[in-house]
């Protein structure tokens, strides 16, 4: 593709991406709903003005990368800590009870094969920190008891979901389930996280001191693209996606980011600070491409709505994907309005469900009538738990803060 043809197609993105996304907020629903629906809009779906060509496909893969590493940036493992048992109840149970529920209706009475049925259920295990996250602190809830619990449960299931995905990787480029594969990845995907920590401190040390010398501006943010992009490349190396790089450095690099075994890892606030801040345009502004790519891989003229499977497919695994989350909410010993809103804060899937979805289409595992079924299931619970929240706490307003 030549510059006259891409560049109009990407000012169309990003136009669309940024127009919907402020509808979308205005109306109360996330911000990721209306990038898809730019998507929707602008690709075969709708009006057919762009397709997802190789050269948008790659700059969606630099935003979901990038947006993997802000995820990790912004992630406090320390939530875990604080929030105790009632977190790692929730975010065990809200993982492994919509992936058993997801799996067990597609493989079930769905009739899916077992790779697909299995990206089914890990479309429906992580939940979206950041829809959550936005959601409490409107609700000025996110430093009270449940929304500690709440935060703490996610960055578990974040955790959870990322390793879960470089199995799914594994499986979809290998064709099918290998035990031994499986161990593979996990011990690799282990010794990643253990070793990237140290390497990206390092280098963080080494950019804070050029960068106290250097006279040219952006080192900072070229730097640390530069970082990202390698962590990208060493994950696909060690057989995981390439996202996984961008979440290991995004944590690694965390100003709240602890070693295990309470080896803490003590960086610089101010630095971190200024990471986040010098970031987190390159993020903004690549991210949206990667949504926007999602709705445009997805052709709703070509899904069959007058067959009873698209319908029975998505509500069935919507049925799904709230059950298992608010399950998970009910084991803890709390009161039950707090279950109740513990268990709604976790159902939001978002970006992470997205991921999961876009990767099984993009390996060949999905079709494009379950692709198009699993991004219903994804933008009903992005959209819906929201405005059930609210309504929760307008219910119960005697829930105290902690």
């Amino acid at each position: 593709m030549d510059a006259s043809a891409f560049l109009p197609q990407l000012l169309l993105i990003l136009v669309a991406a940024r127009v919907l996304a402020e509808l979308a907020t205005r109306l109360k629903a996330p911000a990721v709903i209306g990038e898809l629906l730019a998507g929707v809009v602008l690709g075969p779906s709708l009006l057919g003005w762009l397709e997802p060509g190789e050269t948008i496909r790659l700059l969606a893969e630099i935003g979901i990368i990038l947006l993997l590493f802000e995820v990790g940036l912004e992630t406090d493992v320390r939530d875990l800590v604080r929030s105790g048992g009632r977190s790692l109840v929730v975010a065990t149970a809200g993982f492994v009870l919509p992936f058993l529920l997801g799996f067990g209706i597609a493989h079930g009475p769905l009739g899916l094969p077992l790779l697909p049925s299995l990206f089914v259920g890990g479309t429906l295990t992580a939940t979206s920190i950041g829809i959550t996250v936005r959601v409490l602190a409107d609700l000025k809830r996110q430093n009270s008891h449940e929304g500690r619990v709440v935060l703490g449960a996610a960055v578990l299931d974040d955790v959870l979901g990322v390793m879960l995905l470089a199995l799914l990787y594994e499986f979809s480029i290998g064709g099918g389930v290998s035990l031994a594969n499986a161990g593979k990845v996990l011990l690799f995907v282990g010794l990643f996280f253990v070793l990237s920590a140290p390497v990206a401190k390092l280098m963080s040390l080494v950019i804070k001191r050029f960068d106290k010398v250097s006279e040219v501006p952006g080192l900072v943010p070229t730097s640390l693209v530069s970082l990202v992009l390698f962590f990208a490349w060493l994950a696909h190396a060690v057989g995981a996606p390439e996202l996984l790089g961008g979440f290991a450095a995004g944590l690694a690099l965390s100003r709240r980011f602890f070693l295990p075994f309470g080896a803490a890892l003590h960086a610089d606030p101010a630095f971190a600070l200024r990471v986040e801040g010098q970031m987190k345009p390159i993020v903004h502004l690549f991210t949206p491409v990667f949504f926007v790519m999602v709705g445009l891989s997805l052709n709703l003229r070509d899904v069959d709505w007058g067959s009873g499977f698209i319908w029975l497919f998505s509500f069935s695994l919507l049925g799904a994907a709230v059950l298992g989350k608010l399950l998970g909410a009910m084991l803890i010993r709390e009161s039950w309005p707090m279950r109740w809103i513990i268990g709604t804060a976790m159902v939001p899937r978002g970006e992470v469900g997205l991921i999961f979805a876009e990767l099984g289409r993009a390996s060949g595992i999905l079709d494009n009538q379950v692709y198009a079924g699993m991004v219903i299931v994804i933008a009903l619970t992005t959209l819906l738990p929201p405005f059930a929240m609210k309504w929760l706490y307008r219910r119960w307003e005697v829930i105290p803060a902690t």
